[in-house]
């Protein structure tokens, strides 16, 4: 079994899987919606991930109606979104480890985050 991330499915291979032309992954990676890696000659080889990437764009075209320009928007909120999932994990997880020692360590008493500050008082 392979790992989520590893290159292993050539082009054909995802064409078929997804049912759509290999030129329309071509186009995709021209795009910038995908990448996938290459091989020392230069062959396409793609992840689960990027095939699942693939599904979405190809539901957000053929159900949804989105334009590849909005697709491009799309996914990028969605990465800026799952990016501030995972602060959000970190931050509860932090606050839980300071409830757990009733104290906050100095060095975390001031938290900065891109456009917001946490700020964290001992009593």
């Amino acid at each position: 079994m392979h790992s989520y991330d590893e290159p292993v499915y050539l082009i054909s291979v995802v064409a078929t899987m997804l049912d759509i032309h290999p030129q329309t992954l071509r186009q995709y990676e021209r795009e910038g919606l995908v990448e996938p890696s290459r091989t020392q000659g230069r062959m396409r080889l793609y992840s689960q991930r990027d095939i699942d990437r693939m599904k979405l764009i190809l539901r957000l075209t053929r159900q949804m109606g989105v334009n590849l320009a909005g697709v491009d928007i799309v996914l990028q909120l969605k990465e800026q979104i799952d990016q501030m999932q995972n602060e959000i994990d970190q931050l509860r997880d932090e606050l839980s480890r300071v409830n757990r020692n009733g104290s906050v360590h100095v060095s975390k008493a001031l938290v900065t985050k891109n456009a917001y500050d946490i700020i964290i008082f001992e009593e």
